[in-house]
């Protein structure tokens, strides 16, 4: 089993960093608040010149992995954009990006775009999807519309299959790539945290000497790099066609949203007030990393969801019981 990104990923997650640096940088989240069509008009064919938009993760394990790294990118910055959900469309399926939604009221980050959405429950039911017009404003809503979803008819429509019912690896990889996203915006906390107590001094000494605060950082940094082991893992699980595929990809998006439970806590503490504040970036960050969070099902939702699919029979693993007692 080999979990680590191929170079080729790699460098491509390298290039999104530095061509959405060059475009903006945090400065790209501010903008696109402020100025209406700013995610159309400029950060859509920014990542449509690097060739996001012809990845087919489903296809090719080294596509899988340059989106992966493109939405680890694309988190770092806080990018106001549905990457994920772009790249998570349907092989072969006349739209241009898959939602998971979930309960009574489904929702998305798919605000003021003028795309083709579908969608697939956490049954495996897919459906075509209305975005409705947003009654706040961006910096209020985070982007996130509420959804119409039109269940497909048992003929099917417009290149869906006849059975109406996605695959384990199509549901899967809706739940895993906005994980990947939230994973750069952990990078960037704690990078940003670290910036923060070897650039600031209280009581004569740098925060970064306290034993307190490193030890803080330490527990989080754990944290974070246990998210980014279980996000290679569930991408290894999509690629050789898993039995426990959505089990893993529900196992990451629990480990993503305690993580960052505990890397914005922590990083929210050692900035002070600072850190709630728009001159900060990490404010930016943090408040672009709610919907992922909350949507399509927040942390306990999840937890109680994996849970009940589990059962007693647990994760697979390198040392599960094959007998599955």
């Amino acid at each position: 089993m080999n979990i680590e990104l191929c170079s080729e990923a790699r460098e491509f997650g390298r290039q999104v960093l530095r061509a959405l640096d060059a475009a903006g940088g945090d400065e790209l989240v501010r903008r696109t608040e402020g100025e209406v069509g700013v995610r159309r008009t400029l950060i859509a064919p920014v990542l449509g010149e690097l060739g996001a938009w012809e990845l087919e993760p489903l296809r090719d394990v080294a596509e899988l992995e340059a989106a992966a790294a493109l939405c680890r990118s694309a988190g770092y910055w806080a990018l106001p954009y549905p990457v994920a959900e772009r790249l998570a469309r349907p092989v072969g399926v006349d739209v241009d990006g898959l939602v998971v939604v979930y309960g009574r009221e489904p929702a998305a980050p798919v605000a003021d775009l003028d795309l083709r959405w579908g969608a697939v429950t956490l049954d495996g039911v897919r459906g075509r999807v209305s975005v409705r017009q947003a009654h706040s404003s961006p910096r209020e809503s985070v982007f996130v519309a509420q959804l119409d979803v039109h269940p497909l008819d048992s003929k099917g429509s417009s290149g869906w299959d006849n059975s109406g019912q996605a695959s384990a690896a199509e549901l899967a990889l809706g739940l895993v790539l906005p994980c990947w996203t939230l994973l750069g915006m952990l990078d960037r906390a704690m990078g940003l945290a670290r910036t923060h107590v070897l650039t600031r001094e209280q009581f004569g000494r740098q925060l970064a000497q306290f034993q307190a605060v490193q030890f803080q950082l330490t527990d989080a940094e754990v944290e974070r790099r246990g998210v980014e082991m279980l996000a290679r893992y569930a991408l290894w699980s999509i690629d050789t066609g898993s039995n426990a595929v959505v089990d893993d990809a529900l196992a990451l998006r629990l480990a993503a949203l305690e993580a960052a439970d505990i890397v914005f806590r922590v990083a929210h503490q050692l900035h002070g007030a600072l850190g709630f504040c728009d001159e900060s970036a990490l404010s930016w960050l943090s408040r672009y990393s709610r919907p992922i969070r909350r949507l399509p099902l927040g942390r306990s939702a999840t937890e109680d969801l994996l849970a009940r699919s589990i059962d007693r029979a647990g994760l697979a693993g390198l040392y599960s019981d094959p007998t599955g007692v």
